[in-house]
């Protein structure tokens, strides 16, 4: 799975790291950070982040 953030777009709301902690997370300078490769495993939190993002930033595609 490959995640992007459309930088952009993405105004730091931080939904995604409460949908998603493992991937997304808000930096000590509020800045977005997240795992552009994440672990399977979390496709249906990752899926929950972008459906919550208020600004639609988030794209979700399958690796390789």
């Amino acid at each position: 799975m490959k995640v992007s953030v459309d930088r952009s777009v993405c105004q730091n709301h931080g939904q995604c790291a409460i949908a998603a902690p493992e991937v997304f997370d808000i930096a000590d300078d509020g800045e977005l950070v997240y795992e552009p490769e994440p672990s399977d495993e979390f496709e249906a939190d990752v899926e929950d982040a972008a459906d919550v993002c208020p600004v639609q930033a988030i794209l979700v595609g399958s690796a390789g």
